[in-house]
């Protein structure tokens, strides 16, 4: 908002997103995500977004000058770990070129390694003008943080903004092994992620799988927060996306064992 504001003023401070997105917990990232259930509760929230649907064209093509920027997942966790196509987010970075909009990736939960690169947005070739990272920067202590490319990186100046704990020397030593280890198993994830997607789709109770490296939704037959109970007892820890939805974010440095072992606990516990 403040790239559009020092460029042209007021009255351009719209910010897009998607249906099916989630962006956090603040009154503000609650507006930004674009699933109605959970904009409860919390009134007023944070006026300025406009939640399109992904993949119509028309939609997010046909908005006005009163847009600043575009925010998407370019896997949607939350949402059902749906994968937004890569030729879907080239056009999306095309048209923000070509009216002047950023192009935001939130990568907090797809960034670090997850996807089988670094980020997510790798995958597809774009260049965003920001990306946020948190959860898998520091191994599970609390870090977060935002890359800025050059059109973007002198947009905030001292002052302009801050946070009471960025930058904490504890957080940033665990962030910095983390990477190391990161690193060594980034060439792994991917086919640690293939494993698990194929074995998930062959199971009994499973209708379809989806993902990227290690970020893997299986779509099933029964409801998934009553699966994930019964997984959570026997000692495996899963989560639910969307309505019928397993999510699977399992450690980076997994091994194949490990693999084996928790999907004998899901072929096992699924359609009990």
């Amino acid at each position: 908002r403040k790239y559009s504001f020092d460029k042209y003023g007021a009255g351009r401070a719209t910010i897009v997103t998607l249906h099916n997105s989630f962006h956090g917990r603040t009154i503000t990232t609650l507006s930004a995500t674009g699933q109605e259930n959970f904009h409860q509760y919390f009134f007023p929230f944070t006026e300025g977004f406009t939640h399109v649907e992904a993949h119509d064209w028309e939609a997010i093509s046909s908005l006005g000058e009163e847009v600043c920027a575009v925010l998407v997942e370019p896997v949607q966790g939350e949402g059902g770990v749906l994968p937004l196509d890569a030729t879907y987010l080239q056009a999306i970075e095309r048209l923000c070129r070509e009216r002047d909009w950023l192009l935001l990736c939130d990568e907090v939960q797809t960034g670090i390694g997850r996807t089988g690169s670094w980020f997510a947005f790798q995958h597809s070739g774009i260049k965003p003008d920001a990306v946020s990272f948190a959860k898998g920067i520091a191994g599970g202590l609390p870090l977060g943080g935002f890359l800025a490319a050059k059109r973007a990186a002198s947009v905030l100046g001292a002052g302009q903004h801050a946070t009471t704990f960025g930058g904490n020397p504890i957080c940033c030593a665990a962030a910095l092994a983390t990477l190391d280890i990161v690193a060594a198993a980034l060439p792994t994830i991917q086919a640690k992620g293939a494993k698990l997607q194929a074995a998930l789709a062959s199971m009994h109770g499973v209708k379809a799988v989806r993902g990227m490296g290690l970020m893997v939704g299986a779509v099933i037959t029964e409801t998934p927060r009553q699966l994930v109970e019964r997984l959570l007892a026997s000692g495996l820890i899963c989560l639910t996306a969307g309505r019928d939805v397993l999510r699977l974010l399992p450690p980076l440095i997994i091994s194949d064992e490990e693999i084996s072992q928790g999907l004998a606990m899901i072929a096992a516990t699924v359609g009990e």
